[in-house]
């Protein structure tokens, strides 16, 4: 196996698993930075989306941010292969987005704060249409709520967030769940519709 080889299947690596990106050692970091770098210069430059210190993007994430649709990752946060954004969607520091994550900010937009983890396959979409019955679905109004994503969360793989929803801090989103409704800080929700399960290990006693 030549160096070439091993660079590109390490690039493959690093795109499903993004959190590599912050452990390669020195001599890896040599030819991954200006990867980094090229990938989201190029971004940046074709659409208003902009990052922060030392992110990382897999090449094979679709970024979509039209005038006024802004998209901004803030230091540290890692985009893994496959996910597909539309903005307006601001991710805090340290955020995680595995692959095939799905974000849609609708028209109120998507924010997710810092050091908070969404697992593979999660679809957030800020934006609902009409259901009256006397017209297509295609034909009716679209309204946008928005979505917030507190600090320190984990939504767990295959997990929909629905327009109007806020997740506080620390709380915990089970895999497969569907959250139509708020979730409190520290709290640990599952299902279809998603319920109250439990609470975080250590949260503070209410």
């Amino acid at each position: 196996m030549t160096e070439d080889d091993y660079r590109e299947q390490h690039k493959k690596r690093l795109a499903y698993m993004p959190w590599l990106y912050g452990r390669l050692k020195a001599r890896h970091r040599q030819w991954a930075q200006p990867w980094q770098q090229a990938i989201q210069q190029r971004l940046m430059a074709l659409e208003t989306v902009r990052f922060g210190e030392d992110c990382f993007v897999a090449p094979q994430a679709v970024l979509l941010a039209e005038p006024g649709r802004h998209i901004f990752v803030g230091d540290g946060s890692q985009i893994a292969a496959d996910c597909v954004i539309h903005g307006p969607v601001q991710l805090g520091r340290q955020v995680s987005l595995n692959h095939h994550v799905t974000l849609d900010g609708g028209a109120a937009g998507i924010e997710i704060g810092d050091h908070s983890r969404i697992a593979a396959y999660c679809t957030f979409y800020a934006f609902n249409h009409g259901l009256d019955a006397d017209r297509p679905v295609r034909e009716q109004p679209v309204t946008s709520r928005g979505i917030r994503i507190g600090r320190d969360v984990w939504v767990g793989a295959r997990a929909g967030i629905v327009d109007g929803v806020t997740i506080g801090d620390h709380a915990v989103v089970g895999m497969g769940a569907v959250v139509t409704r708020n979730v409190p800080p520290w709290t640990i929700v599952a299902g279809n519709p998603a319920r109250p399960i439990g609470r975080r290990p250590g949260a503070p006693v209410e």
